[in-house]
This record gives C-alpha cells, sequence and structure tokens, in this order.
C-alpha cells in the first residue's frame, strides 16, 4: 500500500489521482490532500478518504510543511498551476519524499537547485506531463546514452490552422476550446499559444540532461503519440495511448513497476495519425523557449513570468491573444544572464520580471 498526497487535488491532475486512488483501494491510501479555495469540496474529500487536508490560500506553505510531516506520505503528486507549485516541490523534495511532478514551473524556474535537493535527500522525481512521462518511460527502457534526439509532439491547439492575421481577433472563449485536452484555463490558453509547449521544450532539456538544440517539436494534432525518441542509430520509438492524463499519473504512482491498470488498452485500428512542423513565427513562444533554454542564467524565469502575467492580462480582456507573445519578448530583451544560486534569487528574478512585464502593459 503506498500513501499518496495530493497537492491541488481539485484541479485536473489532482481529480485524476483521485479517481486512480479510488479504482486501486488496495495498492493507493490518500494520507493527504490540498486546495487553493475550493473549501466546501476540499472537506467533502477529506471526508470520502479519511485523510489529513489543508486550504493552501488560509494555511499557505506552513500548511503543507504541516500536512507532510502527519501524514508520512510514500509520494507527493504535484498538481499545482504555475509559480506556485515550486516551493511545495522544495518542501517534498527537502523531506526525502518522492515528487510525482506536473508541476512545470518547479523545472523551468529552478531546476538545478531542486535536483540537487533530490540528489542529496535522495528523493525521485518522476514527471507526470504526458509528454515527459513518455520520454521518461523510453529513456528509462532504451537507456539515455543510446538516445540522440527528443520528440515531444504538441496538439497545435484550438488555433493549429488559423492564419496569423486571424490569431490577432481571437477571444478567451476561443482559446479554452482545446480539441484533445481538458485542462485548467491558463494551461490551456498556453496551449493556444504553444507557450505551454516552450515549458515543456525548457522541461525535457532540463529532466533528462539533454541539449535543447536535440529536442524537436512535432505538431501532432490527434494526441496519441505522447512523445518519441531517436536512436543512435536514426530509429523512432514512441508512446502511443489515448489521450488521458490517468495514463501518466499511474505510471508514476506505480513506478518503478509497470503494472497492469483499469484503463482501456490502446487499439490501434481506426485511428489517424498526422505529423506537421510548428509555425514558429506564427506562434513565437516556442521559439522564444528555445532561446530562453539556450541562453539559460535566468532567462527561463523571465519567460515564465511574463508569460503568466500576460495570459492574465488576456483572461481580463486588457490585451489581444497576439500581445501575450510580445509582452514576453519584451521581457526577454532584458538581460537575465545571472543564474540564482538560490531560492531566493529565483523569486526574487520571477518578481523582477513580473514588475518589468507590468510595466511594458501600462
Amino acid at each position: 500500500m503506498k500513501k499518496v498526497l495530493v497537492l491541488g487535488c481539485t484541479g485536473s491532475i489532482g481529480s485524476n489521482t483521485l479517481n486512480i486512488c479510488r479504482a486501486f483501494p488496495q495498492k493507493f491510501s490518500v494520507c493527504g490532500i490540498t486546495c487553493n479555495s475550493k473549501k466546501e469540496e476540499l472537506e467533502k474529500l477529506s471526508k470520502e478518504f479519511n485523510c489529513k487536508c489543508s486550504l493552501t490560500s488560509e494555511d499557505g506553505i506552513a500548511g503543507i510543511e504541516k500536512l507532510i510531516e502527519e501524514s508520512e506520505p510514500d509520494i507527493v503528486v504535484n498538481g499545482i498551476a504555475g509559480s506556485a507549485g515550486l516551493l511545495p516541490s522544495k518542501i517534498v523534495l527537502d523531506a526525502g519524499i518522492d515528487l510525482a511532478l506536473a508541476n512545470k514551473e518547479t523545472v523551468v524556474m529552478a531546476w538545478p537547485l531542486i535536483k540537487s535537493l533530490a540528489d542529496t535527500r535522495n528523493a525521485k522525481i518522476i514527471p507526470v506531463d504526458s509528454e515527459h512521462s513518455a520520454i521518461f518511460s523510453l529513456v528509462n527502457q532504451i537507456g539515455n546514452e543510446n538516445i540522440s534526439q527528443l520528440v515531444i509532439t504538441a496538439s497545435g491547439g484550438p488555433f493549429r490552422t488559423l492564419k496569423k492575421e486571424e490569431l490577432t481577433k481571437v477571444t478567451v472563449q476561443d482559446a479554452l476550446k482545446h480539441p484533445t485536452w481538458s485542462m485548467g484555463t491558463k494551461i490551456t490558453i498556453d496551449s493556444a499559444s504553444l507557450a505551454n509547449k516552450g515549458l515543456e521544450v525548457i522541461e525535457a532539456n532540463r529532466l533528462f540532461d539533454f541539449p535543447v538544440e536535440k529536442v524537436q517539436v512535432v505538431v501532432h494534432p490527434q494526441s496519441l503519440v505522447h512523445s518519441l525518441v531517436r536512436t543512435n542509430d536514426g530509429m523512432l520509438y514512441a508512446q502511443i495511448s489515448d489521450p488521458d492524463m490517468k495514463h501518466p499519473i499511474y505510471s508514476a504512482l506505480t513506478f518503478p513497476k509497470n503494472e497492469e491498470n483499469y484503463l482501456k488498452p490502446f487499439d490501434l485500428f481506426d485511428h489517424e495519425m498526422t505529423f506537421f512542423k510548428p509555425r514558429y513565427e506564427d506562434f513565437p513562444m516556442l521559439k522564444y523557449a528555445f532561446t530562453a533554454a539556450q541562453k539559460n542564467g535566468s532567462y527561463t524565469i523571465a519567460y515564465n513570468a511574463a508569460n503568466e502575467i500576460a495570459v492574465t492580462n488576456f483572461i481580463s480582456g486588457k490585451i489581444k491573444f497576439t500581445e501575450i507573445s510580445e509582452v514576453v519578448l519584451k521581457v526577454l530583451e532584458k538581460d537575465w544572464t545571472e543564474s540564482p544560486d538560490s531560492f531566493e534569487d529565483v523569486f526574487e528574478a520571477d518578481k523582477k520580471a513580473r514588475i518589468i512585464a507590468e510595466e511594458i502593459l501600462k
């Protein structure tokens, strides 16, 4: 029996994790849950699973620390969205507990510090993003030394076929109509702008210690191939399944074993799979992510922070969809060459980037 603590239990990742635990009560015990603001739902779930809970908007980081100490989990699923997920990841690893990580910002903002902490505390970091879960699985089976390229798939989002001039007129409601995945508001808009894929490029570069020049993005509208790796002999190996986040979450919860689950096995018949090159000029957020990863320093922190501010302003109707990337580019044009030596440095760079983005928007 593995004791599971779920951070962000009412979001997409958290809800899917709890569904898995419901399906396998003999394998997983939910020992603790948190959410940001949905108090009634949190209390209802706490009663259902007979577990400890914390409302993080009230209790903050101290509430998460106390919850981890009291619930004694074997693994923590971090499904918190945005930069708010970084410190919880730090707390989990600092306690020497394995981390099933769905929070991109943990890797994008502070990977060297996070990796060092995990190594020091002998805690595993298991990616939960479908793309990185796929690469993680393939790397573990094939061996990092045998791989020459990582290929991350992107659905292309709801605007994949729109012309550049049409993108200036899209609304928030348009951006939230993702063709294959059901996700939260911020990540869905990031998928529409390809900023989400940009964050995943940075993640892949860092999680797998792979040069960003050897990370490729391919648009695959059906979202059936979750990622691929190319081996030294030029062959491609893919992970294929229906677009359901329960697959990568279950893989993380059962790692290092590969166990039978309750999800329907993927059937190859009657499926079409198509692949296209990304339109970097029309969706520049992807291009800027590659640049930020190559420059390193605090550029990835600035990329993420500026995007969060710009997306918030797009949601509130203050800027157009195409202006998200314009704000991010202007922030990245500043000097971000200094690498953070501490988590305090990370948050200082994050704060600075947000202030600059806000000034640009004024």
